[in-house]
């Protein structure tokens, strides 16, 4: 039952970060709000993530992880009823801020909570399975989005996390027991560092896509990337960092990070070029967008527990490593689209990734965690989600950034919410630029991969973590 409440919370957390693509035309037209301050229903829940999942995965360490993970479970019940409810743009992005704070604390500790009561021989499929959360959890955002949206109201693509929300709480309160606490401080000036500069950057770039280069916009995005600077600055001066620095003297752990940020930040983009594309050149509807796309999610959750299981009897590096490669292709398939292509060619691509990512996901959190200090399970889950999360946060903007580039803005930002669609040498053109950002994707993708093939002799069996743990059910 443990592995059911850890898999309910990341399906969860992992719906809403798809499940508001497809509704957000609806929304924006329901709320009679601008384009760009609809797509901070999207961008807010991320910050929030990408921010605070280190440090939140620091309270699981300190508190206990089974008391903050189910504390995560009823903050995002109750931040997911609000969004459900919200009458205003303004108060829709302050409930979906809630609901990611809920959702930090559940992904911030699910990965130490694997580890905490599964031995090293067991981690491979267990977090094969709780990746298959994950990407079961994409799927039913981008389906469900269209889905509800369709047939009922968009307001149900957030009441519906409630009956599910609780069921989990339930079994994470039943099952989930704390770990014994550790002293470790929090370290509040890094997070706040870190959560101004993102903020900058991720405003400063939507602002420049949506209205052009201005003064304010353009110091907005330059001071964001300067901020990085005294970051790192007082990531190595303070006591209990946020980046954790003795972390990364592992050397195999270090690598398994790195190409978990480069396959989000490489991949997660795709998506959403591909939605551009299907709706924007070819006209395809949202729900018939998304159902393109479904057969890579529906293989990469069946092969994912044995992508897992295969990753315990071998390096998880050389098996990640292949993961990201199959992706990689599975973007040159997607380069090769025209303004004709047969659409198949998009299921083909689809069902590349997704075998792609049933390799990559549940190794690379088994190598991580494996390399991972013993004391330090739970900040290094918080991290990796982190990193995971800033890479899926700059996705977005690129994803918008490079329309907006290729097209002219209110047309890009009208494609991207699903609600026009591009004729003649506008779409071609805008065919340049989704090749552009293909291109980017692909040199991403190669980067995440050679850094996990680094991993690939790593030793199987960490002494930092024992391979004998307690015992509690696991079913």
């Amino acid at each position: 039952m443990i592995l059911w409440a850890v898999l309910i919370g990341m399906l969860m957390s992992a719906v809403d970060t798809t499940i508001v693509i497809l509704a957000l035309p609806t929304i924006t037209d329901k709320l009679k709000a601008p384009f760009l301050d609809t797509i901070w229903v999207i961008l807010i829940y991320l910050l929030v993530l990408a921010a605070l999942t280190t440090q939140l995965g620091r309270l699981g360490d300190i508190y206990g992880r089974g008391r903050i993970f189910n504390l995560g479970f009823l903050i995002f019940i109750i931040g997911s009823a609000l969004s459900g409810a919200a009458t205003s743009v303004d108060f829709l992005i302050g409930a979906r801020g809630l609901q990611g704070f809920g959702a930090v604390l559940i992904q911030a500790n699910s990965g130490a909570i694997v580890a905490d009561y599964f031995p090293v021989r067991e981690r491979g499929r267990a977090f094969g399975i709780t990746s298959m959360g994950w990407t079961i959890g994409g799927t039913l955002g981008i389906v469900l989005g269209g889905i509800i949206t369709s047939l009922t109201t968009w307001r149900f693509i957030f009441y519906i996390n409630v009956p599910i929300g609780l069921i989990g709480f339930y079994l994470a309160l039943k099952y989930i027991k704390d770990n014994q606490e550790e002293k470790v401080k929090m370290d509040y000036s890094g997070t706040g560092l870190l959560l101004v500069l993102l903020v900058l950057i991720s405003y400063g770039a939507v602002e420049i896509a949506g209205n052009g280069v201005s003064a304010l916009n353009l110091a907005m995005l330059v001071a964001g990337i300067v901020l990085i600077i005294p970051f790192l600055v007082v990531e190595k001066v303070v006591k209990s960092p946020m980046l954790i620095l003795r972390a990364f003297k592992e050397k195999m752990l270090s690598y398994s990070l790195l190409s978990a940020t480069l396959q989000a930040i490489g991949y997660l983009s795709v998506l959403f070029i591909l939605i551009m594309y299907l709706q924007g050149v070819r006209g395809y509807s949202p729900l018939d967008s998304a159902l393109l796309l479904v057969p890579g999610y529906i293989v990469s959750s069946l092969l994912s527990p044995r992508m897992g299981r295969l990753s315990d009897k071998i390096s998880p590096g050389y098996v990640a490593s292949t993961g990201i490669f199959l992706m990689a292709i599975g973007v040159l398939i997607y380069y090769s689209m025209g303004v004709a292509t047969p659409i198949y060619i998009v299921v083909v691509g689809s069902l590349a990734t997704g075998i792609g990512g049933s390799f990559f996901w549940p190794s690379n959190s088994s190598a991580v965690m494996t390399a991972a200090p013993r004391d330090l399970l739970g900040s290094v889950s918080g991290l990796q989600r982190t990193l995971s999360n800033i890479g899926t946060l700059m996705s977005y903007v690129i994803a918008i950034s490079i329309a907006a580039l290729s097209v002219p803005r209110n047309v890009a930002f009208e494609v991207f919410l699903g609600v026009d669609k591009l004729q003649g040498g506008v779409s071609a053109k805008f065919m340049v630029g989704i090749h552009s950002a293909l291109l980017v994707s692909f040199i991403i993708l190669i980067f995440g991969a050679l850094s996990s093939l680094a991993t690939g002799k790593m030793r199987r069996f960490n002494p930092h973590t024992p391979d004998k743990v307690s015992e509690p059910e696991k079913v």
